[in-house]
């Protein structure tokens, strides 16, 4: 597991957590926690992931 370290400068423990929470929001680890929450089944799991490769196609489409 990478841990997620931030250096504390001058004191300045408001600009340490803004990045501490941008490299813990990078890392993955909510979006996992948000997934595992809950079960899914494996259908409903290929279904969402046809879908989320639509959004992508068409957001990514050059006409």
């Amino acid at each position: 597991m990478n841990s997620n370290k931030v250096i504390v400068k001058d004191g300045n423990i408001d600009n340490a957590l803004r990045r501490f929470k941008v490299k813990f929001a990078k890392s993955g680890v909510p979006s996992e926690l948000k997934k595992r929450k809950h079960y899914e089944k494996p259908g409903v799991k290929k279904r969402k992931a046809r879908e989320e490769m639509k959004r992508n196609a068409k957001k990514h489409r050059r006409d």
